[in-house]
């Protein structure tokens, strides 16, 4: 029988040098895309995806991304006394998105370690993944969801594709596959950041994927790869020997807020959009254009 997928494991342990030195004392997962953090959204996403129980996988210097969904009973009051009631609603929504729990990773090792760390805590269900760093957009449902489905149809795990340029590849790990119904591909290979001419298709793997628990023994099988770390799509390719897995190609829009320009371009995109903020905003950047 088809279990429902339940449970989330959010990486978010990694350092952010590349925003540094705003992430010195800030996790970048808590870089606000206008008002809300970045992980929010993500946490967001998987609720609307029918998630329930998240596991964020943290590191040093990430004790902020704990806080921001624990209660504040100093604030709470301080908004009662001054009766902002809409903001304390706001804050106490935050805490009852989901059951989130921590967990440290010593070393940062790669992501394929930083999944191990999930293996008592998912206690064989299958999971999604979503990386902490990165939104994605689509017009009708959340990519998530769109995962979920896919699974509940095949069992078996599934993971979000995104079409690059080709010049690009080798920023990403790719796919090797078959077009099997439209947008959907039974995966044929896993290749971590290949060389541009040594690619096997332009279909990039981007930042969710919904696994079936016996990605951790093959985890625990590879071997560092690519920066001595444990790759998870290598281990995703060892997985591929023994069971088969799918890919859907979304469409819809990813954001990279671990770009400086990419978190520029997405908190304009954001902002536009805001009820409360687009029109005035809107009119500005066209002044402001107007007189570069």
């Amino acid at each position: 029988m088809c279990m429902n997928i339940k449970k989330a494991v959010i990486p978010a342990a990694g350092f952010g040098t590349r925003f540094l030195p705003a992430t010195k004392s800030q996790p970048k997962e808590m870089l606000p895309i206008v008002d809300t953090p970045t992980i929010q959204h993500v946490v967001e996403e998987a609720v609307e995806a029918g998630i329930t129980d998240i596991l964020m996988i943290i590191g040093k210097g990430k004790r902020a991304i704990e806080e921001y969904f624990d209660r504040s009973f100093e604030l709470e009051q301080q908004l009662i006394e001054n009766q902002k009631f809409d903001d304390l609603k706001r804050i106490q929504e935050l805490t009852r998105l989901a059951d989130i729990h921590f967990v440290w990773q010593k070393e940062l090792n790669g992501l394929g370690d930083a999944i191990r760390y999930a293996y008592h805590h998912v206690n064989g269900e299958p999971f999604a993944v979503l990386l902490g760093d990165t939104l994605i957009e689509c017009e009708q449902e959340s990519i998530t969801r769109q995962l979920v489905k896919i699974y509940e149809q095949y069992e078996r795990s599934v993971v979000a594709l995104e079409e690059v340029d080709m010049e690009v590849v080798g920023r990403y790990g790719v796919i090797g596959g078959q077009e099997i119904q439209h947008g959907l591909y039974k995966v044929s290979e896993f290749v971590e950041k290949p060389e541009f001419d040594k690619a096997p298709s332009n279909l990039a793997i981007a930042s969710r994927y919904i696994f079936t628990p016996d990605i951790f023994y093959y985890i625990n099988k590879v071997k560092p790869g690519l920066n001595n770390e444990i790759q998870l799509t290598d281990a995703m390719q060892l997985m591929l020997q023994e069971h088969d897995m799918y890919g859907l190609r979304f469409d819809g829009k990813r954001y990279d807020i671990g770009s400086k320009i990419d978190f520029l371009k997405t908190n304009v995109i954001y902002g536009l959009k805001r009820e409360d903020l687009g029109e005035e905003f809107r009119d500005w950047l066209i002044d402001l254009v107007k007189n570069l």
